[in-house]
């Protein structure tokens, strides 16, 4: 009999059940609220996604470390961002949600990787080049080096077939691709699923609120552009009472992201928590003057945060509730990654799992027959 499980031997292909592909997404959980942008950018997608594909949502709680946040702070934002993405739709009936650290093989694949990539592959990341400019070399830690690649083997070690990004995040999946067909190249075809790019629909991406050139990011204006979605919808409402607008002296309200950056953010942000079509609400203010949009926007977002806030609470209000929710999503993701993570090994020449517990076994029994033999009665 073979010592290599059945698993490590089955070559790679797209994951997904039937004809549904397996797509993969996850968010870290460095503040205690998301903010409206990570709902509409992203959120929102996949919810929609549940619907036509085998999803696994994740919590990046391990590539939060790479700022050393506070052990106390990261548990709590975890559960958090958490409770966020079930308040927004995402359905454990649907798709499976779970926190990263809780799957090991995610960390043990990040490390088979990064033995796969070249430093100077890895050095050209713009994320790793931008950070550690403004942190210096004593604030940049290995970790946020390494994080491109940890950020590959959550893809692959699930054989996700799509992976949905933003602009910022094009040259890791590239990256992440490159070393997929690496593997493929250096171990034989099958040994990993090359992902490739589920682009969100034009005009998701929402804009700081105070400075429209800038996604909506705490680090722009120093959050004051930011809508958080678990805080006091009061300060929602003053955020969008003050959203920079465009010089325009016959107040023309028209979704034009080139020329009029500051109406077309608002537009967005309008019509995804009303439903509601940009160009007909764009017909309703269009003359008016600014502070009519602003003033209804602001009301349309307090109304929509209300049952967001109100469901949200419900898990964060029963930590257990969460944490099984979290449990069964860590088992069932576990379930898909350790198969592709023994046929990875294999690939490798590592041994298998079950051969090294039956190495372990065996050298405990020796050890054992060895300490019976030495003893008195062991002489016979």
């Amino acid at each position: 009999m073979s010592e290599t499980s059945t698993a490590s031997t089955t070559p790679a292909s797209a994951g997904g059940t039937g004809l549904r592909p397996r797509i993969l997404s996850g968010m870290q959980p460095t503040d205690g609220s998301l903010h409206l942008g990570n709902y509409i950018g992203a959120l929102r997608q996949w919810v929609q996604l549940q619907d036509n594909f085998d999803a696994l949502y994740f919590v990046a709680d391990l590539h939060s470390l790479t700022v050393n946040p506070d052990p106390a702070l990261i548990r709590e934002r975890t559960r958090r961002t958490a409770a966020q993405y079930l308040a927004a739709g995402v359905d454990p009936a649907q798709s499976i949600l779970f926190v990263q650290s809780h799957v090991p093989a995610h960390a043990e694949l990040g490390w088979l990787l990064q033995c796969q990539t070249g430093f100077g592959e890895a050095s050209r990341m713009t994320q790793f080049k931008d950070k550690s400019a403004k942190a210096g070399n004593d604030g940049a830690t290995v970790g946020l080096f390494a994080y491109p690649m940890l950020m590959a083997a959550d893809i692959l070690v699930y054989d996700s077939a799509l992976v949905p990004v933003g602009e910022d995040q094009r040259q890791h999946l590239e990256l992440t691709r490159n070393i997929a067909e690496r593997l493929n190249s250096r171990f034989g075809d099958g040994t990993a699923v090359v992902p490739d790019a589920h682009i969100v629909k034009a005009g998701a991406k929402i804009q700081d609120l105070q400075d429209p050139a800038k996604k909506m990011s705490k680090s722009s204006s120093g959050g004051k552009g930011v809508v958080w979605l678990l805080e006091d919808p009061k300060k929602a409402a003053k955020a969008i009472k003050s959203a920079v607008t465009d010089a325009d002296e016959d107040y023309g309200v028209r979704y034009d992201p080139e020329a009029k950056p500051g109406i077309s953010n608002l537009l967005t942000i309008f019509s995804a928590v009303t439903g509601r079509d940009v160009d007909s609400i764009a017909a309703e203010y269009d003359g008016r003057g600014y502070g009519y949009l602003k003033v209804d926007l602001a009301d349309a977002v307090v109304e929509w945060l209300a049952p967001f806030q109100q469901r949200a609470h419900t898990f964060l209000d029963d930590p257990a509730r969460l944490d099984a929710v979290l449990t069964d999503g860590a088992q069932r993701a576990a379930a898909l990654a350790e198969p592709v993570l023994q046929r990875i090994y294999d690939r490798f020449g590592l041994l298998s799992p079950a051969t090294r517990l039956h190495a372990v076994s065996a050298a405990v029994a020796a050890t054992a027959t060895t300490a019976t033999n030495a003893s008195p009665a062991g002489r016979g």
